[in-house]
């Protein structure tokens, strides 16, 4: 099986901010997209969430940072992982996604989740509810947005959401992959495999993993969809040093190439399809060059 690498940027706390952001983000996403890297993600969070720093910490909006790198990438597809459900009205949340596949030529992700972060909801005034409604949410803003990319502009009329006239216009290039990310096994892995493109599933050890497959694929079953439909994504901290064993910034110990290829083996023997990788070591461009060969020998 082949498998492809994503990077997911984390932290912004670069020497010089604010002023060097733009430079910095600009050589990390040209570095990946040269490395081979196929897709490049960002967070979606207003404060710094642990391991990657405190609350205060640099932290950029997710979509405006996204419509920034299209413009400095050529290839690499472009999403959050994964939009929290909260942060933006449905509608306008599939407007911003569509802009984002205009502007870059069709290589725009939604990456969407039921939201976690109580503590910047509370801090910027950004209503939280209980996690049923979330989920509730959730399920109507998926639906909402498979209407407006198919171009359907009936009225939608949901427990949360109403939209009189869901235009879209311009529509997408491509309409844009849907992955949800998180693995409840009994919620997320449902609304992964009747509305989802793609899981994401938080590396938490092989036996979980292979679980969250199962239960998917259970899912798809119950549902009448093929479970390889779904495009299986793992989320994992992975930095790349030439003989592995450094302490690395957020707490992992780096590994060298073959350290990593076999970790990505293993991976891919559960059917896993892309790994994404938060990297500790991303402005290093050492880091860029080992990941390379990397990606040629996982390829």
């Amino acid at each position: 099986m082949s498998m492809d690498l994503g990077i997911q940027i984390c932290d912004f706390s670069w020497p010089g901010t604010p002023a060097s952001i733009p430079g910095t983000l600009t050589r990390i996403a040209q570095d990946a997209e040269a490395a081979g890297v196929r897709s490049l993600w960002l967070m979606d969070h207003y404060f710094q969430i642990a391991p990657f720093g405190p609350p205060e910490a640099e932290m950029l909006e997710g979509y405006s940072t996204l419509a920034f790198l299209a413009g400095r990438t050529e290839r690499v597809e472009l999403g959050l992982m994964v939009t929290g459900v909260t942060h933006r009205h449905p509608a306008v949340l599939v407007k911003t996604v569509t802009t984002v596949d205009v502007l870059s030529g069709g290589r725009a992700w939604l990456g969407i989740g039921a939201a976690w972060n109580e503590v910047e909801h509370a801090g910027l005034g950004i209503p939280f509810p209980p996690l049923r409604e979330r989920f509730e949410r959730l399920e109507e803003t998926l639906q909402i947005a498979h209407r407006m990319w198919a171009g359907d502009e009936s009225p939608y009329t949901g427990r949360h959401y109403r939209l009189e006239r869901p235009v879209n216009s311009p529509p997408p290039v491509r309409r844009p992959p849907i992955m949800i990310g998180g693995s409840g096994e009994r919620k997320t892995l449902r609304m992964v495999a009747e509305y989802a493109d793609a899981c994401n599933i938080f590396d938490a050890g092989l036996e979980v993993v292979k679980r969250k497959y199962d239960v998917l694929a259970e899912h798809c079953v119950a549902l009448g969809r093929d479970p390889e439909e779904v495009r299986r994504t793992v989320l994992t901290r992975l930095s790349l040093t030439e003989s592995g064993g450094e302490q690395m910034p957020y707490g992992e110990v780096s590994m060298s190439v073959g350290e990593a290829v076999q970790k990505l083996g293993d991976l891919a023997g559960l059917g896993t399809q892309t790994v994404t990788l938060a990297m500790g070591n991303d402005t290093d461009p050492a880091a860029w060059e080992l990941l390379a060969e990397v990606i040629r020998q996982v390829a």
